[in-house]
């Protein structure tokens, strides 16, 4: 026989245990989400700012159930390595450049790699907010993949050590560019002699002469401080850099529809950030390389841009098969731009 002390502690602790079972998959259930968000430059970028806004954003919209852990400079992934990385779940958010869908078999996305496709901001959104812009994106679904918005970096200038003002002064210079055949049939067009670098060996390659000039917005030119070794630049705004901020499709399909809706509008405002910001870097970038005294900035007439714009615009045709004539068509009607006019 038990001892009438010993049944009641017994009585006790299986009340306790069963509480306590009980309570198990209450707590898991408030276990947070996690989205890890990789991406491969510096928290004091635009790319770097917004991601961290939109961790924040998240978390605040969905009452603490999602939990995004950024990752910047390549933390977790190379540049090479998070795309994979993505459609393997590894992680599941990314924020590449453009460029980085051609490689997936999306070639339509080289679209905004053409010079002079978008004549300024209200061009690029007019595309990137509508329906031209949200069709590229659903091209990424067949590759395990969702896209979200498009990041803006910025507008590049052209930089050399020589005076770029004229189609002819371009002529034999050596230009660095992104691994890009759209960029690459750019600086051919005005006699030019494109060179693949890696971002990181640019400054270097510009100091020693390697290569005489590149392209970039005024943010990645100041805060690599190419502008230290390039006596000259023209803000010449030919083409654009931006990113598209994606997520694993079959990661964002099994969220909750509550949790997606939040995490989507944490991601519009987070997208307004990321533009807001991009737009004052370059600014302050430009009158920073100014402030130095040591390059000179130079902003092209009407008539100059035009002739730059003329020469170059040739390469929207030369592409044409290679990204697709029906995706640069849509691009032309959304900002109106007839290239038989010029």
């Amino acid at each position: 026989m038990i001892p009438l002390g010993s049944t009641r502690l017994l009585r006790r602790s299986v009340i306790s245990l069963a509480l306590a079972a009980a309570c198990v998959p209450a707590a898991f259930a408030q276990a947070p989400i996690v989205i890890k968000f990789s991406h491969v430059v510096a928290n004091d970028t635009p790319k770097g700012r917004a991601a961290d806004f939109f961790a924040k954003r998240a978390a605040e919209l969905t009452k603490g159930r999602v939990k995004v852990e950024v990752y910047p400079n390549s933390q977790l992934y190379k540049d090479k390595e998070e795309m994979e990385a993505l459609q393997l779940g590894s992680v599941q958010m990314l924020a590449p450049s453009l460029s980085k869908f051609a490689p997936l078999g999306v070639k339509e996305f080289e679209a905004f790699d053409l010079p002079f496709i978008f004549d300024d901001y209200a061009d690029l959104h007019a595309v990137t907010n509508g329906p031209v812009g949200q069709k590229l994106l659903k091209k990424l679904e067949s590759r395990g993949i969702t896209g979200l918005a498009y990041w803006d970096n910025g507008f590049k200038v052209m930089s050399a050590n020589k005076p770029l003002r004229s189609v002819e002064d371009y002529k034999g210079l050596k230009m660095r560019i992104q691994s890009s055949k759209v960029l690459d049939a750019q600086m051919r067009a005005v006699g030019a002699m494109p060179q693949v670098l890696a971002f990181s060996e640019t400054y270097q390659a510009l100091q020693t002469g390697v290569v005489d000039g590149t392209e970039n917005p005024p943010s990645n030119l100041y805060t690599q401080k190419m502008n230290e070794v390039q006596k000259h630049v023209s803000v010449t705004n030919h083409g654009y850099l931006g990113y598209a901020v994606v997520v694993n499709k079959k990661f964002w399909d099994g969220l909750p529809p509550d949790i997606r809706a939040a995490l989507t509008k944490a991601m519009a405002d987070s997208t307004k950030v990321a533009n807001e910001v991009a737009l004052k870097d370059n600014q302050d970038a430009l009158a920073a390389v100014k402030a130095t005294g040591k390059t000179t900035v130079h902003q092209p007439s009407i008539g100059e841009r035009f002739l730059l714009k003329k020469a170059m615009i040739p390469v929207h045709k030369q592409m044409a098969s290679r990204i697709g004539q029906e995706t640069i068509d849509e691009i032309y009607k959304v900002t109106g731009f007839d290239p038989s006019k010029l």
